[in-house]
């Protein structure tokens, strides 16, 4: 065995084509594209999405649904869960339900709705409250007190600084 014996497997390298090179190259005249039309010409690119001159999908499809810039989904908690997991006379915030894996992130804040009994008083601090909620919460002693939510510009200016 020699270096000089060394080559490839067969079939392991390819000749590349050459186009335009006379008839009996298999490739000549119109260089295996086709017959005239933009296809056929030097320089063509095809834009995403374009289907010949006919309206594309895109367009064709409706367009529905509107996202308001300053909407922001709440994380909801309902009164039977706080009962369940805190003490009488404890502070309830958006912080304390996240570390206890009660909410997740959310970017609108913290709501309290109305299911179940609040039995002990409870100071809330969230950012938003149902109507029933808030009377529960009262009738059992307790305070509901309501954060500020902040706007998506709000956020936003927060998020570059």
């Amino acid at each position: 065995m020699d270096l000089s014996t060394l080559t490839y497997a067969p079939g392991a390298r390819k000749n590349r084509k050459r186009v335009g090179r006379g008839p009996s190259s298999g490739l000549g005249k119109t260089a295996g594209r086709g017959h005239k039309g933009q296809k056929s010409r030097s320089g063509y690119a095809r834009r995403r999405g374009f289907e010949g001159g006919q309206m594309p999908l895109n367009r064709r499809i409706p367009k529905t649904g509107f996202r308001h810039e300053n909407r922001f989904a709440f994380a909801v908690v309902n009164l039977d869960v706080l009962d369940e997991y805190f003490d009488a006379g404890a502070e309830v915030t958006p912080e304390i339900l996240l570390s206890k894996d009660l909410i997740e992130p959310h970017p609108g804040g913290v709501k309290i709705l109305a299911r179940g009994e609040l039995t002990k008083p409870l100071h809330i601090r969230a950012h938003g409250y149902s109507n029933a909620a808030r009377t529960k919460i009262e009738a059992a002693g307790g305070k509901a007190e309501v954060l500020p939510r902040q706007t998506a510009k709000e956020k936003k200016s927060g998020e570059e600084a």
